[in-house]
């Protein structure tokens, strides 16, 4: 039995995912890396485990009314966990994007330069105080009547709704309206009330075509549709909807994102003519603190903002020093160039993460543990040094900080770590080493310790000869500023920046357009699917040739089975208990809902007619438990089957099985699929590939496997363009294209262009000196 004030959090018989029964201990009141290659379970130790049990025990104490409203995780597979204190997560996953959410509401930062409008503001005469809500453009007070807080308004004109005025609307000329029998059910009805369908549009009156693209009149009319050859076709009630009203109500109410994207191109957003952009209201506008509006304010980045606080009056100086003290530690974590008005969806997963890391250093907690999900994403090597003295000072405030990280330099500035493998799924699941991190050295086997304390220079390479560029540019997009940029064909170009100085708005510029490109093909970590139906074999296409595979058998064929008998997104084959999905949820009433094994199919997701037909001895079910490796073995003599499976090991991949649900899969796991995807194609035209930081989520062992494969493309003679923070990567380019010096307005502009050894001796570059020690060996990540 340990005492309550055991240094250490004991983890015993942690059985998550793919952990084997781990015994681990962690002290407390440290900084501590857990690491390990992707899929080894350093997330199911630190978050699946050791987080949602700290979450389970909190939720024991909060009233069983109270527990129904808060969404639980339920209990983690373990033995026991003592010396736990409370934990906070700061985890990389984003809620629903939505426009409303910033930089300001993450950090909260917004409330107090509110409240400093509301009470320390500079009114005009005669004007009466307004509360603090009345400088939120997300409330009724505040919100401007016009674009409701948005800021901009969506508006159509006739150019955009008629492209052709040559046609008439029999031919298509109103390109906005919807296609097959709803857009010809309109040109009935504008038919039936009297207007000519069969001239150009160009030739009718001026008022008629206003009428036809503008009215919010919705006139009904009787149509006698012209009757086609052997279809009896009735009169009926037609309502007439002018395109614009068409347009703007598909986009404002379509759940469809393609309808949504169609709606789009008919419409020019611009700053709404009543507030300019500002978002609020006249009279919340006319106030204003040191001769700048809120708006204002808000659209500078924070660093600017700093300095440009009032400190006359008590009132004033309260409040200014309580914004200060809040954006210190958003600068010090190199996020600055960020202004309060810039919206969530626009940032990275890594820069998002910073902000939530940012505003748990003011909260004060303390004798809690933290655990973070790889903070240093999205991180350029110069901001590392900045990460480590936060991280330092969580801890300082007397809290333990875990974190799960791949990033070198964050592995050797903590006090800690724990090292899972020794390899991923199945071949991991294990702690190698857990202690001060010196220790690492002397482990056999260890993937990380290989890299941490390897100090050899990198492999020399020669550089590749380009075969024609691409040239972006002028863009003047964001904080970039009429630059051109010339991107090499025919090799790997890396393209690196602090956060914020302009590379992927840069790189965003490459369309299948530009002279050169050829095929482009744009590899993100977005999820591969949403819903536990999508998985590794449905999304690469695998899975169809297997369901052939089992149709074709003798079983199938004499009791009739087709392909779809063999899919458990639709009925037939499919257990209907569950509907294919293989568990079904318990609701427990005060206790979180609980998945359990489908009673009728126990997981299997097909019903015992399916699970009767065997291939090789194994039944549908038995096929998508395995693992890629074993798969690659099982369907050696398939030829279709292996090429996937052969590009998925290739990614370094093989662990995963292809039954693994989509939602399961981290960032990096979902682009290598995605890569392994498009690499199994075999070889096409020219293809430019773009990728943006593939290596976040990756550990240094993954990054080796992912590299070998880009060089291969490039090898055969496609072009490969990486955004790319891990020196590793870019001391292994042909070409590199440097952005800064700094962020936001102190940045956008190119800073150096050339092979690697060259932008490592740029000066005015902060790449320049990370580079340099990667080619020469100081450091290998």
């Amino acid at each position: 039995m340990h005492s309550p004030h055991d240094p250490y959090v004991r983890v015993r018989d942690a059985r998550e995912h793919n952990l084997k029964g781990v015994d681990v201990d962690v002290p407390r009141d440290v900084v501590a890396v857990f690491t390990g290659v992707s899929g080894s379970g350093k997330s199911s130790l630190a978050f699946g485990t050791v987080y949602a049990e700290a979450q389970r025990r909190y939720f024991e104490s909060v009233a069983p009314y109270a527990r129904r409203l808060i969404h639980q995780v339920g209990a983690p597979k373990v033995g026991e966990i003592t010396g736990l204190p409370p934990a906070v997560s700061l985890q990389q996953r984003r809620a629903a994007p939505t426009s409303r959410s910033s930089v300001g509401t993450v950090t909260n930062l917004s409330n107090s330069l509110r409240m400093l409008f509301s009470r320390a503001g500079d009114y005009p005469p005669g004007a009466e105080r307004l509360d603090s809500d009345a400088f939120s453009p997300n409330t009724a007070a505040g919100a401007c009547p016009e674009c409701h807080g948005l800021g901009r308004v969506h508006r159509t004109t006739e150019e955009l709704l008629v492209p052709d005025p040559a046609l008439s609307i029999r031919d298509g000329a109103i390109a906005a309206w919807p296609g097959a029998w709803q857009g010809k059910n309109l040109r009935d009805v504008l038919d039936a009330l009297g207007h000519d369908v069969d001239r150009p549009w160009r030739e009718l009156p001026a008022a008629e075509r206003e009428w036809i693209l503008f009215t919010d009149e919705q006139p009904v009319v009787t149509v006698h549709p012209v009757r086609d050859a052997g279809r009896i076709q009735r009169p009926y009630q037609g309502t007439y909807t002018s395109a614009r009203r068409y347009v703007m109500k598909t986009f404002s109410d379509s759940r469809s994102a393609t309808l949504r994207a169609k709606a789009e191109r008919f419409l020019a957003s611009a700053p709404c003519p009543v507030c300019g952009g500002g978002r609020l209201r006249p009279e919340s506008l006319a106030v204003t603190v040191g001769g700048r509006t809120i708006a204002e304010l808000a659209a500078l980045p924070l660093t600017e903002l700093a300095g440009l606080l009032p400190a006359d009056g008590e009132t004033a100086k309260v409040l200014t020093g309580d914004l200060v003290s809040r954006i210190t530690p958003v600068v010090e974590l190199g996020l600055g160039y960020l202004s309060l008005d810039r919206s969530t969806p626009t940032l990275s997963a890594g820069e998002l993460q910073r902000l939530r890391l940012a505003t748990q250093l003011r909260s004060g907690l303390f004798g809690v543990v933290y655990v973070l999900d790889e903070p240093s994403a999205g991180l350029h090597p110069a901001d590392t040094e900045a990460l480590l003295t936060v991280l330092a000072r969580l801890k300082a405030a007397g809290n333990s900080v875990f974190v799960v990280e791949h990033h070198l330099e964050v592995m050797r500035g903590a006090d800690w770590i724990v090292d899972v493998g020794p390899l991923a799924g199945e071949h991991g699941g294990r702690v190698l080493y857990s202690g001060p991190v010196a220790g690492l050295a002397e482990v056999a086997g260890s993937a990380t310790a290989r890299h941490l304390f390897d100090r050899s220079p990198a492999p020399a390479r020669r550089v590749r000869t380009p075969r024609g560029r691409v040239t972006v540019g002028p863009v003047s997009r964001h904080n970039l500023r009429g630059v051109r940029a010339e991107f090499p064909l025919g090799v790997l170009t890396a393209v690196t920046g602090v956060s914020g100085s302009g590379k992927s708005t840069l790189v965003g510029e490459i369309t299948g357009d530009l002279p050169g490109v050829g095929r482009l093909v744009s590899v993100d970590q977005r999820p591969i699917g949403r819903t536990p139906r999508s998985n590794l074999a449905t999304y690469t296409g695998l899975f169809d040739v297997v369901r052939k595979v089992f149709a074709a058998t003798d079983e199938a064929c004499e009791r009739g089975y087709g392909v779809g008998r063999f899919s458990f997104n639709v009925p037939g084959g499919r257990c209907e208990t569950c509907q294919g999905e293989g568990f079904v949820s318990v609701e427990l009433l005060f206790l979180p809902s609980t998945y359990a094994p489908c009673p009728d199919c126990g997981g299997a997701r097909y019903n015992p007619g399916t699970l009767e037909v065997a291939y090789r001895g194994r039944n549908i079910a038995g096929v998508l438990d395995l693992t890629v490796e074993e798969a690659a073995e099982f369907f050696a003599d398939t030829p279709a089957v292996t090429r996937s499976l052969a590009a998925l090991l290739d990614v370094g991949l093989g662990y995963l099985r292809l039954g693994q649900p989509a939602t399961e899969l981290s960032g990096g796991e979902a682009q290598r699929i995605k890569l392994a995807s498009e690499l199994q194609r075999g070889r096409r035209s020219h293809t430019l590939y773009l990728l943006d930081e593939p290596t976040t989520g990756l550990h240094p062992a993954d990054v080796e496997v992912l590299m070998r494969q880009l060089h291969g493309l490039v090898d055969a003679g496609h072009t490969v363009v990486v955004v790319e923070h891990d020196m590793s990567v870019v001391a292994g380019a042909d070409h590199v294209i440097d952005l800064g010096p700094g962020g936001g307005d102190a940045g956008g502009r190119i800073v150096a262009a050339g092979p690697p050894g060259e932008v490592a001796r740029a000066s005015g570059s902060a790449t320049a000196p990370y580079l340099e020690r990667a080619l020469d060996g100081e450091t290998r990540r």
